[in-house]
């Protein structure tokens, strides 16, 4: 059975973060989206330290498919060094499924 990771990565504005979403799924490299936000943001940045509203998105796909999302998001992403992490993830054998043949290049549903 394949391996799955849920993929984070964030935006300064909602419509930047749909966008992004939308595009990531469409080419079916996640499976799915959720955006989330506003969320608060305190961070340090070119060393200075900063805080801020974000738009987070939570990206679901298969291990074998990180390379090509991580790639698409850095050239689609409207930052220069945005984070991109991934984490091991686990479900139902249902929900895993439903990944599987989601994010297959040729996947019709």
């Amino acid at each position: 059975m394949a391996e799955y990771v849920q993929v984070a990565t964030a935006t300064e504005y909602r419509d930047e973060a749909v966008k992004l979403a939308q595009s990531v799924v469409a080419a079916r490299l996640a499976a799915g989206a959720q955006i989330v936000g506003p969320v608060a943001s305190v961070f340090w940045h070119d060393g200075e330290f900063g805080t801020g509203e974000e738009w987070q998105l939570v990206l679901k796909t298969r291990a074998d498919r990180y390379a090509e999302l991580e790639a698409h998001l850095m050239e689609h992403h409207p930052w220069k060094s945005p984070e991109v992490s991934a984490v091991p993830l686990t479900g139902s054998a249902g929900y895993l499924r439903w990944i599987d043949r989601t994010t297959q290049p040729d996947a019709k549903d």
